[in-house]
């Protein structure tokens, strides 16, 4: 794929030493051996080394960074770990990337006021691991929970099976450190909830780098739910499946959380994890209910109901505990799974109304035949955040065009539908053509003139998420043939 971008001047050796001055030794990459691990993310279509990788240890130590960068007008790039799908962390146009990976700590937790002040890089799990015991949790839970940081989620307003009660990242920021490109450090915070005016916090979730370096974020804690049910409908037909996920809400009930899998990531589930998903099913609804135990059973009568009054073939209930997390592990392992399936895949996560589920999976069946592209479906059903996986080799030139003209298919179709171009993802350089099909130029103009209040100079991950004035139609496309 080829991205237009201005050229980026390389760091002189004299800029080098001064960022190790701030960081130590350790703290610097520059060997080409290591910056290869920078050179994607999730996305691995399009890859751009940096010149240099820079872990800041502290906010102090960022700001110092950034404030150096902005003395010799560098730009640079925000990452986490990398766990994105949208190129979002790639270094386009950068020589710098700010990596806050190391900045691990729990700096306070409490729990009479159901928060904790984290660095930007303490992975997603980890927040729930130190508070479980008191009976908490930290709600959103990507499916690669166990390796994203909190910095990243902020970044791409991340989300996971459980959006679909719990809500989004930015439901759960109460108040963020960031450090501006110029090397100020801002500590903004919700604002309506503590009567200090705006909600900038909020603002700066989704950012997607665009606004500076995120390095503390105060979260919300949740109560761990008092009982939980777990169910899997097995279906003989993906449109049943999906129209039961619409039956299910329009009764009353709001599950936790309702996610799809489709045939062939439950054939690629079984031969990786040893699952006993049955292979003949066309698709299966994983539905988890919770609260209160003598409802839930009450309403895990009426889901069963309205699954077998919609064909549903068998519905069976999580026993235990240690069912009900060998149901999760395979929802969470799946993207894993798919390395059963070929070497190489492509995910979105355009949204669609849930009531347009039938129809936009076989706007993607028709959309994969047309381009001879396998696609298989792993997705949040609950809250219509789709992610379509196409298969392909990455060494196979002419299946990468077919891949990329498919996918920008599929969410043309999710706009036409009434959706929205991503549910968690993010634009980064992946989306950053279509925005323009999504908003008007007055819209854009908006974003941009909010974006420079941040970076005026737009040196914080330039080219990403947001076109950088007005006509800008950035596309990813296939770059060269395929190796030898």
């Amino acid at each position: 794929m080829t991205l237009p971008s201005p050229p980026t001047a390389p760091l002189l050796a004299a800029q080098i030493e001064d960022l190790r001055r701030i960081t130590g030794p350790e703290g610097v990459l520059t060997q080409p051996a290591s910056l290869t691990t920078f050179e994607c993310d999730g996305l691995t279509l399009e890859r751009s080394a940096p010149q240099v990788v820079v872990y800041p240890r502290s906010t102090r130590e960022a700001q110092a960074l950034l404030s150096l960068l902005a003395r010799d007008g560098i730009p640079f790039v925000p990452r986490g770990a990398g766990t994105g799908l949208a190129g979002g962390t790639i270094a386009l146009a950068a020589p710098v990337v700010v990596c806050t990976s190391r900045m691990k700590k729990i700096l306070e937790i409490d729990l009479d006021n159901r928060k904790a002040r984290v660095e930007a890089g303490v992975v997603n799990l980890e927040a729930t691991r130190r508070v479980q015991e008191a009976g908490f949790h930290y709600a959103p839970d990507p499916s690669s929970q166990a390796a994203c940081t909190i910095g990243g989620n902020v970044g791409t307003n991340s989300g996971g099976p459980h959006t679909l009660k719990y809500g989004v990242t930015v439901d759960h920021v109460l108040a963020l450190t960031l450090v501006t490109p110029d090397g100020a450090i801002h500590e903004l915070d919700i604002g309506p909830e503590t009567g200090r005016g705006y909600d900038l916090a909020g603002l700066v979730v989704g950012h997607e780098g665009t606004f500076g370096v995120v390095t503390e974020v105060t979260i919300r804690l949740t109560r761990r739910p008092r009982a939980v049910r777990t169910l899997l409908g097995i279906f003989d037909s993906v449109a049943d499946a999906t129209r039961t996920v619409s039956a299910i809400i329009a009764s009353g009930i709001v599950p936790a959380a309702v996610e799809m899998m489709d045939n062939p990531i439950l054939a690629a589930l079984n031969a990786a994890f040893g699952m006993d998903f049955p292979e003949d099913a066309a698709a299966v609804l994983l539905i988890e209910i919770d609260g209160l135990g003598p409802s839930l059973d009450r309403q895990v009568d009426r889901i069963e109901g309205l699954c077998l009054r919609h064909h549903a073939r068998e519905i069976r209930r999580a026993r235990d505990e240690a069912e009900r997390a060998r149901l999760w592990a395979a929802r969470k392992k799946a993207f894993g799974a798919i390395g059963r399936l070929a070497p190489n895949y492509m995910t979105q996560d355009g949204v669609v109304p849930r009531t347009r589920l039938p129809e936009i999976l076989e706007s993607i069946r028709a959309i994969a035949q047309a381009h001879d592209v396998r696609v298989v479906n792993v997705f949040h059903a609950g809250d219509g955040n789709l992610h379509p996986c196409m298969l392909y080799d990455e060494r196979n030139a002419d299946e990468v065009t077919r891949v990329v003209s498919a996918s920008r298919q599929i969410l043309e179709a999710c706009l036409e539908l009434g959706g929205s171009l991503s549910g968690e993802h993010g634009i980064g350089v992946e989306k950053i053509g279509m925005m323009n099909r999504l908003f008007g130029e007055a819209d854009l103009d908006a974003m941009r003139a909010i974006r420079a209040v941040f970076d005026p100079e737009r040196r914080s991950n330039p080219w990403k998420a947001m076109p950088e004035r007005a006509g800008q139609c950035v596309e990813v496309m296939p770059k060269k043939q395929a190796p030898a």
